[in-house]
């Protein structure tokens, strides 16, 4: 799979999240806070699935 995709569905997930924040009126700077939370996540488990595995050489 693709880092793309990764990006692509995270980018979707904290929209959803940040939208359902939004709704229930939660504060603007918890909701900026939980949002680079979750883009710090998407980046570690996108490159983490997604790595070429060391030959070993």
């Amino acid at each position: 799979m693709s880092f793309g995709i990764y990006a692509v569905g995270f980018a979707i997930l904290i929209g959803g999240l940040v939208y359902a924040a939004r709704l229930v009126h939660m504060p603007m700077h918890w909701i900026i806070a939980g949002g680079i939370v979750m883009v710090g996540m998407g980046i570690l488990s996108g490159v983490k699935a997604t790595r070429q595995k060391d030959s070993g050489d």
